[in-house]
């Protein structure tokens, strides 16, 4: 990356829901630290002696301490986590965009995992699952009851093992039997398609290893089907983070050269840095620089960035470059607020701490921190208005969140009201369904996708049907944690 910052790790810029990292900040300040409190590590030994011989049973001493620690770091923010063995294991799987399952895209539905998409070339791929088929039971665990995560864990293991899923295809009415031998598998981070002739849309989910050379490939096999693209939608819609670099390079494949994408700044001297759209500050160590496969065009072509209250950290830099530089319209309700930076420093082998250790600014020095990124037009999530966007949890509703450092902060009781309200309409709109489900949101991309249909009336020049109802949130700090 940058002369600024030595590479020797990870800085993680993810969301709440699987925090990435790319690199790690030198701990050059150590040795200026205040001496240790030995008093409270005194208290710490004495209570780690009481519960080593006064509990109620035996307990292992290494357990103790690993929960020490965690809870030590949770104590902080949201985001600061120990991770042990098998944590930091799912964490790296996250990070590289790899890991060993089955090979779906999936979401819930009618408390069932339903397939969005088989990733092309996996098992499942093969083995013939299909978009909408409803997953009812992993091998022999019925799949109602369990959470999305749950049911994730259950399909993911070792490779070469394999797992049945029980398959209800409602387009054929029935039920049936799929055996899958599970493999690593690659995940696609990057979507593109052409909507209609001389308009495209292109979606990054996540900031991961390979997003930035799938970005140009998909990028490139755009401007192969219509070298004169008249508009593009970039849809950063529930894309929780990832990776510093791939979020400096995507907005640096939009940006003239060298303006600055995004600066940080925390308490040692190696968290101030400016990253500019510049290759040094996004290319591999040794490697050529991806954008430069790219056509002149994509840095005027018309842009329009789609984001929601999923959009964090990584995708919020994207989001506020290309709004503070004047690239782009941004387009859709207020982002997550994650203006915050994870350093992922390793202990061990197989353990790890991701500490925050600084805030992120756009460039025109806004911090997002617990506000996040307003956009240019807001707009409603389905032409009926809004039901799931007030439900989703975003940064300032979480315990211990990180103050913006910036600004005086007033709690926003607008923002509960609005939950309220959302809960109330899913409740009596479930008391109409003979199913309690209400009527998913559409898939993002689809003809039915009416935030896209906004964003392509925007670069067409046609009226937009402009929220009535969504405006800005304030920041929600008192001086207090919340």
């Amino acid at each position: 990356m940058g002369a600024k910052l030595k590479i020797a790790g990870w800085i993680s810029l993810g969301a709440v829901a699987g925090a990435l990292a790319t690199m790690q900040l030198q701990a050059t300040a150590r040795n200026a630290l205040s001496p240790l409190p030995l008093e409270e590590l005194q208290q710490l030994a004495a209570v780690f002696g009481m519960v080593k011989s006064d509990y109620v049973e035996p307990v292992d001493e290494k357990k103790l301490i690993t929960d020490a620690i965690a809870g030590m770091v949770a104590g902080l923010d949201p985001h600061s986590q120990y991770f042990d063995k098998k944590s930091f294991k799912e964490f790296r799987e996250g990070t590289s965009g790899r890991f060993v399952g089955v090979g779906i895209e999936i979401g819930m539905e009618d408390g069932l995992v339903k397939v969005v998409s088989p990733i092309e070339g996996s098992p499942a791929f093969r083995a013939g699952l299909k978009s909408g088929d409803l997953i009812t039971k992993i091998d022999d665990t019925a799949v109602k009851g369990l959470t999305l995560d749950q049911a994730v864990k259950r399909m993911r293991g070792e490779p070469n093992t394999k797992v049945i899923l029980t398959i209800f295809r409602k387009s054929e009415g029935r039920t049936f039997p799929v055996s899958i031998v599970r493999e690593e598998i690659r995940v696609q981070s990057v979507r593109a398609k052409m909507v209609e002739p001389g308009y495209a849309w292109l979606r990054v989910s996540q900031f991961q290893d390979r997003t930035v050379e799938d970005f140009v490939r998909k990028l490139e096999d755009l401007y192969k089907q219509d070298p004169n693209l008249k508009g593009l939608v970039l849809d950063l819609r529930n894309d929780p983070g990832g990776l510093l670099e791939g979020a400096v390079a995507v907005a640096a494949a939009f940006l003239p050269k060298d303006v600055t994408v995004v600066s940080t700044n925390g308490q040692i001297p190696e968290s101030k840095a400016v990253f500019k759209a510049s290759p040094e500050y996004y290319v591999r160590r040794g490697g050529p620089d991806p954008l430069k496969r790219l056509p002149e065009a994509v840095k005027t072509v018309p842009l329009v960035v789609l984001v929601n209250e999923g959009s964090a950290s990584a995708s919020e830099i994207v989001a506020g470059a290309l709004q503070d530089h004047k690239r782009a319209v941004v387009m859709g309700s207020q982002t997550f607020g994650k203006g915050s930076v994870q350093t992922v420093r390793q202990i061990s082998a197989e353990t790890a701490l991701k500490l925050t250790t600084a805030r992120y600014y756009t460039p025109a020095g806004r911090s997002i921190q617990a506000k996040g990124i307003v956009p240019d037009v807001m707009l409603d999530e389905t032409p009926e208005g809004n039901v799931y966007s007030a439900l989703r949890l975003r940064e300032a509703d979480l315990e211990k969140h990180l103050q913006s450092g910036k600004e005086p902060e007033v709690k926003d009781p607008a923002r509960e009201k609005a939950r309220e309200e959302a809960l109330k309409r899913l409740e009596e709109e479930a008391a109409k369904q003979s199913k309690s489900a209400p009527k998913p949101l559409p898939e993002f991309g689809s003809p039915e996708d009416f935030q896209l249909q906004q964003a392509l009336n925007r670069l067409k020049g046609k009226p937009v049907l402009v929220s009535k109802t969504l405006t800005e949130r304030k920041p929600d700090q008192d001086g207090e944690t919340n």
